[in-house]
């Protein structure tokens, strides 16, 4: 495989996966209005709040993906998922 179709694909994966992580947010139940209710989000923020006596612990994973779907991804996180979304085009490519 030549080097641009590898850049191409790379790129492709990083920019994939910026553009399609809200969306998979979305899809789960992580909304800019809040979690979904009957959503997978909802149910496993029920789960957590059984677990946790009431509530959901700030600071853990379910908050901070609930921040990103109200909120959206920050510069720092975009980088993030676009550097897992690169490898894993440079994977497909091997």
């Amino acid at each position: 495989m030549d080097f641009f179709t590898a850049a191409v694909v790379v790129a492709g994966g990083a920019v994939g996966a910026v553009v399609l992580a809200p969306v998979a947010l979305g899809a789960v139940g992580f909304t800019s209005a809040g979690i979904a209710a009957g959503s997978i989000a909802a149910k496993v923020m029920s789960l957590l709040a059984l677990a946790n006596g009431g509530g959901v612990a700030a600071g853990s994973w379910f908050s901070f993906w609930q921040s990103v779907g109200a909120a959206g991804l920050s510069v720092a996180a975009k980088a993030v998922v676009a550097g897992v979304g690169a490898a894993v085009g440079w994977l497909a490519l091997t």
